[in-house]
């Protein structure tokens, strides 16, 4: 009986496809995290934290005079109607949930007494919180979903 080189059976072969599956995976996931970057977590998480009770004073400082606001995304324009103060211009940010390159900070201009808008393109899918800042930031308004 003549006996074939290894490299001629299907045993050998068979046996080397699953650790050759598991390399090939693994260096498709590395790439992956290495060329995407992690929207979700924020460089300067411990700042932001420290931030947190002066962004909560402003938001009750906005509950405490009254002011109140009703957004309204329409075609290609941001209007907001805004009671219990007057100022010259409103500024908003609107953030998407897991994308900051999404994320936009805009300038509503008064259009008549207590409504504010501008332009605006069109928003990608997905959830966005919408916060709402006076001029000198002494209050905002959050809204989330939009």
């Amino acid at each position: 009986m003549n006996a074939r080189p290894w490299y001629r059976e299907p045993w050998p072969w068979l046996l080397m496809l699953a650790p050759a599956a598991a390399l090939v995976g693994g260096a498709v996931t590395l790439w992956l995290a290495v060329s995407s970057a992690d929207g979700l977590v924020a460089d300067d998480y411990y700042k932001r934290g420290l931030a947190i009770n002066k962004e909560l004073g402003r938001e009750r400082e906005a509950e405490r005079l009254g002011i109140a606001a009703n957004v309204r995304l329409g075609a290609g324009v941001l209007r907001v109607d805004l009671s219990g103060a007057a100022p010259v211009a409103l500024f908003v940010q609107l953030v998407h949930a897991t994308r900051a390159g999404h994320d936009q900070r805009l300038r509503l201009a008064r259009v008549a007494p207590g409504t504010y808008e501008c332009e605006l393109a069109p928003l990608p899918a997905g959830r966005w919180r919408l916060i709402l800042e006076d001029p000198r930031g002494q209050w905002r308004i959050v809204k989330e979903g939009l």
